[in-house]
């Protein structure tokens, strides 16, 4: 069974549409989310999430239809889309009394586990924690209530380097053993290349290409020129492919 299956999805705006998005992401596998600004990743996962209305489409959340199930998904679910810029003067303990009440799978013992690990204090407000704390407070969150699919939207965007592996073996970690699996947009490729297993790559709000990692690279080789010394990088691939004209 897949952690998430996405069969024809499609929305519609004034100038711009999410064309027909299809991809599976297996459980236990971390799948990298890649394309320039604009080109609809955001907006893919939003729509997964029915924060914005899809026109068509299938989605399968961890074999549960959605959104005909979508509070039983939304249980199995940890998303960061953001951060929680909301609550900037809010301790942490506030934000999570008032969290734990959505979550029927509530664990406070794993909780407090979590905030030990992560180094979290739940007594500092959201404005005194950095970046990469705030996503790792978020993460706690969703471990705490037995989340299986985590949704990231550029988590590690802005982070010194340091955060940033740090955040990357958080999410190696998370899916070891199999029953964890993360869907994580960046435009930060160097970050994929560290963490991920798959790669799905949306260009002009169509899926260009999804497949595992290493497969992913070598579909894109032919971009190589006589220059080129090495196997052409992710970054390489989406300048070379951003700068072409594809008739689909």
């Amino acid at each position: 069974m897949n952690a998430l299956t996405v069969e024809g999805l499609t929305k519609t705006y004034p100038s711009f549409t999410l064309d027909n998005v299809s991809f599976s992401l297996e459980r236990g596998r971390i799948m990298g989310l890649i394309g320039k600004n604009g080109a609809g990743k955001s907006t893919t996962l939003k729509s997964i999430l029915n924060l914005v209305s899809p026109d068509k489409g299938k989605i399968e959340l961890l074999g549960m239809p959605f959104p005909r199930r979508e509070e039983d998904c939304k249980q199995k679910t940890g998303v960061v889309l953001g951060g929680i810029d909301f609550f900037q003067h809010k301790r942490l303990e506030t934000i999570t009394a008032v969290t734990r009440r959505f979550y029927r799978a509530w664990d406070q013992g794993a909780y407090e586990r979590y905030l030990k690990e992560f180094d979290l204090d739940p007594r500092k407000r959201v404005k005194e924690l950095s970046a990469g704390m705030r996503v790792k407070y978020l993460i706690a969150l969703a471990l705490s209530h037995g989340a299986e699919l985590f949704l990231f939207d550029e988590p590690t965007s802005g982070l010194d380097p340091v955060s940033r592996d740090e955040l990357l073996e958080l999410f190696r970690a998370l899916v070891e053993g199999g029953t964890r699996s993360i869907l994580y947009s960046t435009h930060i490729t160097s970050d994929l290349e560290k963490c991920a297993d798959d790669i799905t790559y949306i260009k002009d709000g169509r899926v260009l290409a999804s497949a595992e990692k290493s497969r992913f690279l070598q579909s894109f080789q032919h971009l190589r020129t006589p220059e080129d010394a090495a196997p052409l990088t992710l970054e390489d691939i989406m300048v070379r492919t951003e700068r072409r004209t594809f008739h689909v």
